[in-house]
């Protein structure tokens, strides 16, 4: 019998056609670059064995079970899995495969060009170009900060923090600091990176990068008190989750002056609406969530998560497969 499998967007078609090609694998896709529709989302999943999901798909209860028993294994295009209802999808024993590491690299360097672009102002400064704005030389005119001698903080050192600390080094870095549920003494040695708490980090960074997961520890833990901690020459970037930043205090310290400038590549909601307030600031930089987005690193998570489903149906070893 044909294994029937939904896939929820437009996907690469690299991963496509490895779940295409599959024998006796069936598969219905909703084929758009917009979200699934919650009632197309529900009808697509009913009966079906395996589910090609993205981050932006809430599964939850109500979707397993318009699912029924016979889903077998749901596939994440992603890294993170804050979007599953875990708890619920391991009661019902089915399991899930994710796109771990093939997207550590691109996320670094989206996450140090955020940072150069949030604390050398270079969105502010072509902008500036356009409007008329440049005018002539001048000695302190649209000066930031520099990462030579800096001291720079990252919270979670896993493959993302670890992979932008060592894209950060050459530029003369000359201390690292990192918090995390616990000290990784073999990870941080690569960086001499000091393990500290988290408000020591916040009180002695001059660059905060944040590329921890989304779990209830780490949720809204960047904050008011976090915030005041901070250097009034400091600069926050966040590439992990939005929800791990209360975006209210950072709007406040950032228009107080209490921080200098941030980067964001992801927030709460996803789209941000337009009229937020952080839209408003010029000295915070907010892009559409695309740590991962080079054609070469979502063609190998398409694939990946393709393969991750396969193995799933097949009953084998997952290339990638979520513990939990």
């Amino acid at each position: 019998m044909a294994m029937s499998v939904f896939v929820t967007r437009r996907i690469p078609a690299e991963g496509l056609r490895v779940l295409s090609q599959a024998s006796g694998c069936r598969v219905q896709q909703w084929d758009s670059d917009e979200p699934v529709p919650r009632a197309e989302l529900l009808a697509g999943v009913a009966g079906a064995h395996g589910l090609l999901c993205l981050l932006s798909d809430r599964i939850d209860r109500e979707v397993l079970d318009a699912a029924g028993p016979g889903l077998k294994v749901i596939s994440t295009l992603s890294v993170g899995f804050d979007h599953l209802a875990l708890d619920e999808i391991k009661k019902r024993g089915i399991r899930v495969g994710y796109t771990p590491d093939v997207l550590t690299d691109a996320t670094a360097e989206l996450s140090v060009a955020l940072l150069l672009s949030a604390c050398r102002r270079l969105p502010e400064a072509a902008q500036q170009v356009r409007s008329g704005g440049w005018t002539t030389w001048k000695p302190l005119w649209m000066c930031g900060h520099g990462l030579s001698d800096s001291t720079v903080g990252i919270i979670g050192l896993g493959r993302i923090g670890q992979a932008v600390a060592r894209r950060l080094k050459p530029f003369g870095v000359s201390r690292f600091l990192y918090t995390g549920s616990g000290p990784k003494p073999e990870s941080a040695a690569e960086f001499g990176a000091e393990f500290v708490p988290l408000a020591t980090l916040a009180e002695e960074s001059d660059f905060v990068v944040v590329t921890c997961a989304l779990t209830p520890a780490t949720q809204g833990m960047c904050n008011k008190d976090f915030f005041s901690r901070m250097k009034k020459t400091s600069v926050f970037v966040n590439t992990s989750r939005g929800a791990v930043v209360n975006q209210e205090d950072l709007y406040e310290a950032l228009a107080q002056g209490q921080i200098a400038a941030a980067g964001l590549d992801v927030t709460t909601p996803e789209p941000l609406p337009t009229d937020h307030p952080l839209l408003s600031l010029h000295n915070c930089v907010i892009l559409p969530h695309i740590g991962s987005a080079t054609y070469a690193t979502r063609g190998t998570m398409a694939v990946l998560a393709a393969r991750n489903l396969l193995a799933g149906l097949r009953g084998e070893p997952m290339p990638s497969e979520l513990t939990f």
